[in-house]
């Protein structure tokens, strides 16, 4: 039996992908009863950028969100993303952090852990991966695939390897940018399966248009687990449709067992949330289109919108396919990063600044981190010369990076005694210093509506909280 099994993103990372992550849980919750009863593997709903936003946009408790759609949808597992010794934050945080947030995460209802790391450097997702364990959930450890002269099938295929040894349950393909080709992407999982024992799940996007046909091609080569998401929010930057894959499947040996008509309805209710995140500004059209061009520049799509945001900051929006073609360069001098959170925004951020400024006449804090070796190994060699202008003669760690950082939850719960009321509160403001006491003081405070954050200045706090 050969059946293929659906994660759908719906409740993540379809509304991440092409609208800011800004569906609401008013939005989501009229759908998930039906949603419960469709039968997917695993419903992805929390982790990325949702917990950000949902402080930082929406006014809402992330771990509320959690709480309420695991009431929701008690039979469906439910999946978060999580960038490994970052968590959902924009640094590395010390190992006890990790293994709390990893514990409030499962009691709150989370069931299925996709651990990743932007570097493929196993070292920081040891922790998330033991804690994950400990507490009981299913560890789905990530490849973050992408192309370059160090990273190959062979490398991979390794690192899956290596990842099982350390305890994954399932092991996958997290294409970010849509940059797995069709037969390359057979030949990838023909390769995993013969020598990897757990499932192997395969996450793309449709950005270059390949996606559906990466999806085939894989599920001819044995993949077991897919990512796609409803009509209403799929195709771009987003996932394939469920609906399409489920279709295309029907009656073969492949068949999902999903039901199109329930599909569907379900569908039916997210167009209707899609209108309105349109209407509301949330939904560029561009994240629609198909760009061949991500091939050439290897972004991914969330980079892409925040690369647009930028330049429309900095009124330089026509030097767009300038900051594209920067990129390349920057990720070769800086060791061939994966482009994903957070490398993606720091590659990108510095491509901009190269081309506004000059090359490396500026260079941001996050830069020297990643040339310094703050965020872990780099694939490749690095360029001495930029590293130099960035970091001098400081020393590069090449160390675990967190066995650098000392236990810190009790600083944390000791700095925001007076504003928190739960652990869970403790974590949101470790992960989020900035914007989690504002928030905890709207949930806390009079109920009225606070002004959201403008949008011209969340770069400015993006950049705050990485430095923090």
């Amino acid at each position: 039996m050969s059946r293929v099994y659906i994660t759908d993103t719906i409740l993540r990372d379809a509304h991440q992908s092409q609208a800011a992550t800004r569906m609401r849980l008013e939005d989501m919750l009229p759908a998930c009863e039906a949603l419960d009863k469709v039968g997917y593997w695993s419903l992805e709903c929390w982790g990325g950028a949702t917990f950000d936003s949902c402080m930082r946009f929406l006014n809402e408790d992330p771990w509320e969100r959690l709480r309420a759609l695991k009431r929701a949808m008690p039979n469906t597992p439910l999946q978060m993303l999580l960038r490994g010794q970052n968590l959902l934050g924009y640094k590395h945080y010390a190992d006890d952090v990790v293994e709390a947030f990893i514990q409030k995460a499962i009691e709150n209802g989370i069931d299925v852990i996709r651990i990743f790391d932007a570097l493929n450097d196993v070292r920081n997702m040891e922790t998330a991966i033991r804690a994950t364990k400990k507490f009981g959930g299913r560890v789905e450890a990530a490849l973050s695939y992408t192309i370059s002269p160090v990273h190959n099938e062979e490398y991979f295929v390794e690192l899956a390897v290596k990842l099982e040894e350390m305890g994954a349950d399932t092991i996958c393909i997290k294409d970010m940018a849509n940059l797995l080709l069709p037969y390359a992407a057979e030949s990838l999982v023909r390769a995993l399966k013969a020598r990897v024992h757990v499932p192997i799940h395969l996450h793309t996007h449709n950005t270059t248009g390949t996606g559906d046909m990466t999806y085939l091609k894989a599920i001819e080569a044995g993949v077991d687990i897919i990512d796609t998401a409803l009509s209403p929010l799929a195709n771009g930057t987003s996932q394939p449709s469920t609906e399409a894959i489920v279709a295309t499947l029907e009656g073969t040996e492949y068949d999902t067992g999903l039901d199109l008509n329930e599909l569907s309805k379900i569908a039916e209710h997210f167009r209707g949330i899609a209108t309105k995140l349109k209407e509301a500004g949330s939904l560029d059209p561009k994240v629609l289109n198909v760009d061949p061009n991500t091939l050439l520049y290897q972004v991914p799509g969330g980079m892409l919108s925040n690369l647009i945001s930028q330049l429309k900051q900095a009124k330089a929006e026509h030097r767009l396919y300038e900051v594209l073609a920067e990129v390349p360069r920057v990720r070769a001098d800086f060791g061939y990063p994966p482009l994903v959170t957070p490398t993606s925004q720091i590659v990108g951020s510095q491509a901009v600044l190269n081309v506004l400024m000059g090359r490396y006449k500026m260079i941001t804090k996050e830069s020297k981190g990643l040339l310094r070796g703050e965020y872990g190994m780099l694939p490749g060699e690095v360029n001495e010369d930029v590293r130099r202008l960035a970091i001098g003669d400081a020393e590069v760690i090449t160390c675990r990076p967190a066995d650098l950082i000392e236990p810190e939850l009790d600083k944390y719960r000791t700095e925001f005694a007076d504003i928190v009321k739960s652990d869970e509160d403790v974590l949101s403001c470790a992960m989020f210093p900035q914007v989690a006491p504002k928030f905890l003081a709207f949930r806390d405070g009079p109920k009225e509506e606070p002004k959201a954050t403008s949008e011209s200045t969340v770069r400015e706090i993006i950049v705050e909280d990485l430095g923090n």
